[in-house]
């Protein structure tokens, strides 16, 4: 149980369950962080992510922009966007988990991973309201139908958006590390939301999210 209260009724103890740890005024408050901030970050970098569009178009054949499904808050599927780092024909053998360091198309592919430049996109998606700027990375639905049945716990980050970034992220659980850990980290983040909490993390990607050893 995330963020629970205890209530007396009739003499009677009844425990209150939220429907979602952010919800009532808490939930507009977010709502107002992300779609404000995710408006002035793609004004300030507009002409960063059309220098990165061209760059795209001039070392690989294929779309600058790669849509994936993915699974976000309650379980609803979206699309979430992405620079293409990747070759078009990259998973016409199947898909599988991680790697994706070793599946770039080209040098510039490589560097945009690595310093996750090609998660900018996203920020339309938080414009939009699919995603949130701070909160659990999305999976997609071949991979959350296989994690919640070996990872304990793992289907109670879908209680809030998905996000750009996290605590897990700018604690260094990214790429291909140990998911039960990250999971750990994403319901201690769901547990003490707060505003401030929201821009520690985002002032800490800022600072070392981009480029880290484990990006990818």
């Amino acid at each position: 149980m995330l963020n629970y209260s205890v209530t007396e009724v009739a003499g009677i103890s009844l425990l209150n369950l939220s429907v979602s740890p952010m919800g009532g005024s808490n939930r507009w408050l977010k709502a107002a962080e992300d779609r404000i901030l995710s408006a002035l970050i793609l004004f300030l970098i507009a002409p960063l992510l059309a220098a990165i569009a061209a760059g795209i178009k001039l070392t690989s054949a294929g779309p600058c922009i790669y849509r994936q499904t993915r699974i976000g808050w309650n379980g609803r599927p979206f699309t979430i966007y992405k620079f293409r780092t990747m070759p078009t024909d990259v998973e016409n053998n199947g898909v599988a988990w991680g790697g994706a360091a070793s599946k770039t198309s080209s040098r510039l592919a490589a560097f945009l991973r690595k310093t996750s430049l090609d998660e900018l996109p996203q920020f339309y998606n938080v414009l939009r309201g699919d995603m949130s700027i701070v909160g659990p990375r999305p999976e997609r639905p071949m991979f959350v139908e296989e994690f919640k049945e070996s990872i304990p716990e793992y289907m109670k980050k879908h209680m809030v958006k998905a996000g750009i970034t996290g605590w897990a992220q700018v604690n260094g659980w990214r790429g291909d590390t140990d998911l039960a850990r990250r999971i750990e980290l994403d319901l201690f983040y769901i547990e003490n939301w707060s505003l401030w909490f929201d821009f520690e993390i985002i002032f800490r990607t800022l600072l070392t999210g981009f480029k880290h050893r484990n990006a990818a």
